[in-house]
C-alpha cells in the first residue's frame, strides 16, 4: 500500500472548517480505494499563531514541510493583523522557497450551479487559468523611503526574468496542448507596461513556435475582461502575470458561480519540493464559526492535489461525488443561495464517494 505524506495548514477563519473538511473526503476516498493511505500532520501556523509567538510560522517550518509529498492549506488572514504581514508570513513564505511557480485554477460551471452569465451553460465556461506564481507583481522588490513625511516614496517593482517568463509558459503551452481544444490566450498589458510586458510578448512568441499545434492569441488584460463576460465559449486556456491572474480567476470563479467553489494547485512541476493545494476564498471572517463556509473549494483541491499524486483514479471518484452534490439544489450552501451547512454537504460527498461503483 502506497502511503502519501500530507501536511495539513488549516490557518485562519474558514480555512480550519474547510480543511476539516477536506481531510474527511480524503480519509473516504482512501477507505474506498484501499490501495493507498493518507498520513496526515497539521500544523497549527496562522494569525493565532502570529498573536502568541510574533511569527506566522516558526523557525525551521519550511525545513519541516520538506519531507511532505504535499501540502493541503486552508486560508490566512485575520481583521486584527495586517493582510501584508499573514500573506508573506505564511503563504508566499512557502510558495516562494519551494518554487511553487505554477499556480493553475480551473474554473468551469459545475452541475447544478447557474452561472450569473444569461444563458451561459458548461459547454461555454470551462478554463484552466495558468498564473506564474513567483515574479512579477508579487515578487517583493521595492521599498518605502522618508516614512510618515510628505515626500514619503513607496516602490513596488515588477521582476520578469527571462527564464520565469518562459518556464510559465512552456508550461501554459503544454497544459493548453493536453486539453481537447489546444487553445491558449496569453494576458498582457504591453500597451502600457513597455518592458516586462512587451518581454512577456515576446517570450509568448518565442515559445509558441515549439507548439504549433496549439492555438494562440494575445489579449490586453483589460480586454480579457469584457471578454470573459461576453465570450466565455472563445476561451479555454489563460496564461497571466501573478497579479493580473490573481484578479482574472477571482471574476473567473464568480461567473461560474461562486468564489466557494474555486480550487487552486501551487506546482513545482519539476517536484524537487512539494506542491500546495489551497481553495482561492479567503479566510471568510464574516462567517467563520457559522458553519455555512462552501467546502467545494476545498474538495476540488483535493483532486487537483490527488492528481499530482498520481492517483488519477481517486481523484475522479472525488470530482464525480463533488458534481453529484452540486447537482442536488438542496446542498447548496449559501453562497449559492441554498442553505446546506459544511457539515450537509461534507457528509453527502463523503457517502457518494463510499458508495461509488465505478
Amino acid at each position: 500500500m502506497k502511503t502519501y505524506d500530507i501536511a495539513a495548514i488549516p490557518g485562519d477563519g474558514i480555512g480550519k472548517e474547510v480543511v476539516a473538511a477536506g481531510l474527511r473526503v480524503l480519509e473516504a476516498c482512501a477507505a474506498r480505494d484501499a490501495h493507498f493511505e493518507l498520513r496526515v500532520e497539521n500544523f497549527p501556523w496562522g494569525s493565532d499563531y502570529y498573536k502568541a509567538n510574533g511569527v506566522l510560522m516558526p523557525e525551521g517550518g519550511i525545513e519541516r514541510l520538506k519531507a511532505f509529498d504535499a501540502i493541503y492549506f486552508g486560508a490566512v488572514g485575520a481583521p486584527d493583523v495586517p493582510d501584508h504581514l499573514t500573506l508573506w508570513g505564511l503563504r508566499l513564505a512557502i510558495c516562494q522557497p519551494f518554487d511553487q511557480y505554477a499556480n493553475v485554477r480551473p474554473t468551469r460551471i459545475l452541475p447544478g450551479i447557474q452561472s450569473p452569465l444569461r444563458d451561459v451553460t458548461a459547454d461555454d465556461l470551462d478554463w484552466v487559468i495558468v498564473r506564474e506564481n513567483s515574479e512579477g507583481e508579487y515578487a517583493g522588490q521595492g521599498g518605502r523611503s522618508h516614512r510618515g513625511l510628505p515626500e514619503e516614496v513607496a516602490t513596488e517593482v515588477s521582476i520578469f526574468t527571462r527564464a520565469g517568463v518562459r518556464r510559465i509558459m512552456r508550461f501554459a503551452f503544454e497544459l493548453a496542448q493536453s486539453r481537447p481544444r489546444k487553445l491558449l490566450t496569453v494576458v498582457t498589458k504591453s500597451n502600457a507596461q513597455r518592458h516586462g510586458m512587451v518581454l512577456w510578448d515576446e517570450i509568448a512568441r518565442e515559445v509558441a513556435a515549439d507548439y504549433p499545434d496549439v492555438t494562440w492569441d494575445k489579449m490586453l488584460v483589460d480586454a480579457m475582461t469584457v471578454r470573459m463576460t461576453l465570450q466565455p465559449q472563445s476561451i479555454d486556456t489563460i496564461v497571466a502575470t501573478n497579479l493580473h491572474a490573481d484578479i482574472l480567476s477571482d471574476l473567473a470563479a464568480a461567473l461560474a458561480g461562486s468564489i466557494g467553489i474555486a480550487p487552486t494547485a501551487n506546482l513545482n512541476p519539476e517536484r524537487k519540493f512539494p506542491s500546495m493545494f489551497e481553495p482561492i476564498h479567503g479566510s471568510a471572517f464574516d462567517i467563520t464559526g457559522k458553519g455555512i463556509a462552501n467546502p467545494v473549494g476545498t474538495f476540488w483541491s483535493a483532486v487537483m492535489m490527488l492528481e499530482h499524486l498520481g492517483e488519477p483514479a481517486a481523484a475522479a471518484r472525488v470530482m464525480r461525488a463533488i458534481e453529484r452534490v452540486t447537482a442536488d439544489p438542496s446542498l447548496h450552501t449559501p453562497d449559492l443561495k441554498g442553505t446546506a451547512t459544511t457539515e450537509m454537504v461534507t457528509d453527502a460527498v463523503c457517502a457518494t464517494i463510499l458508495g461509488d461503483n465505478e
